[in-house]
């Protein structure tokens, strides 16, 4: 069977602790798994990417982990008595200075202490993802003085937003300084920043990691409204981008989001970076063991897209079915691919390119897609060619070759490709390919008669050093 190329990444947790539960979703499909440093502690992260590595190694596989940092989620404090019911009109305090566990019906504490300072009056805040909403009317001190426009239940640690976006809390808090260090150790291959406003929060997160040893990609999860102005600035810093449709939709509201999803995804793609749609994507599937219509075509819709991948979060981390979620994540994907709209491609045809491995990864998709060539193969020490490779729409496999395990983790969330650990040193050239070759017929992926692509350096070992393009046949190498 073809692989799938859209990417699932699906978040790990208690569901996934469960016995069995780790080795059924990882055999339905996974390609990464994310670690949420805002549940949980620095021993439970690790045991998880242990398991996750564990089973990789026994099933010849290698699983991607992205680590995705807290980041400033604005957040009410605690109700003394339990949830409280607002209605529309009454008259609500948000307040810093209030007791953190002494919430009630007229007032509550908040986690963000500038917050007096980011509004004014007339001003929407948005509780609970959007769940409630209340008017600023005044600010006297500390108190944020609102009143209730839409009314509902609310309960503690609710997060707030401000229509339109706005507050000003930095992306990098002193727990997510520290969740830095444990990323280094826990090796990611990526680690994920939440709210960033601009280029130089990447920048920062990525000495922070570099200082700590680390070598993950960066992922920007753009959720804050001012981060659209800023989105090519913030994806040129990046390796990666999360459109995180939660936050970034009650600021900019749900209307807004099909449009600014696919303007994301296509600016991605013609920057070279990874493109991760996330959100809700099968939300239903927390409860029940099959998916809503609208949620099959929500993922179909962000394939078509071009997305690299594909994001599950309370679906596999709490629900009750995370192996079926992901099984059915599988078959949407699939079906998707499908479409013509998805393995034909125009990307770059009229623009120049300046790097030569650049130039020999758009020449090689130009051939695969016009020739019968059954899959392609990079071999490559960074995984630029096959990063560069996969922005161009295709129905074929890219094989990476790599000696480097960092390299295998970052391609498991390139669209189409798939990693394969060889040591290119170890041999020549000839009888490298004859050893892949015989490893993917083995596999039903390639079959006699077949053509296949490969590109690599003439020096094998070097990196950025991808020349030459080859055109061979199975036959000749079996």
């Amino acid at each position: 069977m073809m692989p799938r190329r859209t990417k699932i990444l699906a978040t790990l947790g208690p569901a996934t602790d469960r016995p069995e539960g780790l080795e059924a979703v990882l055999a339905a499909g996974v390609d990464v798994v994310r670690i949420n440093l805002s549940h949980g502690e620095a021993s439970d992260h690790r045991r998880r990417v242990e398991a996750v590595r564990t089973w990789g190694e026994a099933h010849g596989r290698r699983v991607g982990v992205l680590v995705d940092l807290q980041g400033p989620k604005i957040r009410i404090e605690r109700f003394r008595n339990g949830p409280v019911l607002l209605r529309r009109g009454d008259p609500f305090i948000l307040d810093p200075t209030v007791d953190p566990d002494a919430g009630d019906q007229t007032q509550v504490g908040v986690a963000y202490r500038a917050l007096p300072d980011d509004l004014h009056p007339g001003d929407e805040l948005l509780l609970d993802d959007g769940r409630l909403v209340v008017r600023v009317e005044r600010i006297e001190g500390t108190a944020v003085h609102t009143s209730v426009q839409v009314g509902g239940e609310l309960s503690d640690r609710k997060g707030i937003n401000r229509r339109g976006g706005g507050l000003s809390a930095p992306a990098l808090t002193d727990k997510d300084r520290v969740d830095i260090v444990t990323a280094a150790e826990l090796a990611a291959d990526y680690v994920a920043v939440s709210f960033p406003r601009c280029a130089d929060d990447i920048h920062e997160a990525r000495r922070l990691l570099t200082e700590a040893g680390g070598r993950s990609g960066i992922v920007a999860k753009i959720e804050r409204a001012e981060a659209l102005d800023a989105a090519e600035e913030i994806m040129d810093a990046a390796d990666a981008i999360m459109v995180a449709r939660g936050d970034l939709g009650v600021e900019i509201g749900d209307a807004a989001l099909p449009e600014v999803q696919k303007q994301l995804i296509q600016t991605a793609r013609a920057r070279n970076r990874v493109a991760i749609t996330a959100t809700q994507m099968m939300e239903s599937m927390i409860d029940n063991p099959i998916p809503t219509r609208a949620e099959v075509f929500d993922v179909a819709n962000a394939v078509r897209d071009g997305t690299d991948a594909v994001m599950l979060s309370a679906e596999t981390a709490t629900g009750s079915f995370p192996a079926e979620t992901v099984a059915a994540m599988d078959r949407v994907c699939r079906a998707a691919e499908r479409s013509r709209t998805v393995t034909v491609s125009h990307h770059r045809l009229d623009e120049h390119f300046t790097q030569v491995d650049e130039t020999v990864a758009m020449a090689a998709m130009y051939a695969a897609n016009h020739f019968a060539i059954k899959a392609l193969i990079a071999i490559t020490e960074s995984g630029g060619t096959a990063s560069w490779m996969s922005r161009i729409s295709s129905g074929l496999p890219i094989y990476v070759l790599t000696r480097h395990p960092e390299t295998r983790g970052r391609v498991t969330l390139y669209r189409g490709v798939y990693p394969l650990e060889f040591d290119a040193e170890q041999e020549d050239l000839n009888a490298l390919k004859s050893r892949l070759l015989a490893r993917l017929s083995k596999q039903g992926l390639v079959s006699q008669g077949d053509y296949v692509l490969v590109t690599h350096g003439e020096e094998l070992g070097a990196a950025g050093g991808t020349n030459t393009l080859r055109i061979v046949c199975v036959d000749d190498y079996l």
